[in-house]
């Protein structure tokens, strides 16, 4: 007898965490807390409206070309950000690479600023991808995906995948897959000339 109430005191308090948990979450998004990735059921482009989005803190990591650097999204305060999550091993992350470029020198002077995060890779590897074609965006390394816990319950192993952050920092777009500008760009721009 004293085993099933241990048990269903257990089960009680299961039930009511997940719950919680459930709630909290969608509390959070609705009023603009922490972001809190949740399963799109299958989408691969999830777009948030303002009141839905939730903010991104922390992200920071090692920077890839200037190694011993901090790099993080503080950096880039009042800025849209697009990070995108990338490795050199990753066919539609080479393909990707110049519209992310191009998206930057279009993008940049509006306020928008691409920062990648480099993962499951090696430094060297990374960084001659980088150098090769001629990206000017600065990314972070991070080869366990530490840097994308900031990112609450994201799928780490999803590679490429491109979050658009707007000037506050909250989450505007999530895209699962590659992207080329000509999607890319144009719902940089709108996040962009959001009034603040």
């Amino acid at each position: 007898m004293k085993k099933l109430l241990v048990r269903l005191g257990l089960a009680a308090a299961t039930v009511a965490l997940v719950a919680g948990c459930a709630t909290q979450g969608e509390d959070a998004v609705a009023s603009g807390g922490e972001f809190t990735f949740v399963s799109p059921g299958g989408q691969t482009r999830i777009f948030y409206a303002p009141d839905e989005r939730g903010r991104v803190s922390g992200l920071s990591g090692d920077s890839l070309l200037e190694p011993g650097k901090q790099l993080g999204i503080d950096d880039f305060k009042g800025q849209v950000v697009v990070l995108n999550i990338w490795g050199s091993w990753c066919g539609p992350c080479r393909s990707e690479a110049d519209d992310l470029q191009a998206v930057q020198d279009k993008a940049g002077p509006q306020g928008v600023q691409v920062l990648g995060i480099n993962v499951r890779d090696s430094q060297s590897a990374a960084a001659d991808f980088h150098r090769d074609r001629g990206l000017t965006y600065p990314s972070i390394f991070d080869p366990s995906g530490r840097s994308l816990l900031a990112l609450r319950q994201f799928p780490r192993s999803t590679v490429p995948a491109t979050i658009v952050l707007d000037r506050q920092h909250r989450v505007a777009a999530v895209f699962l897959t590659e992207m080329l500008e000509s999607e890319l760009l144009p719902e940089v721009q709108k996040v962009a000339a959001e009034k603040p």
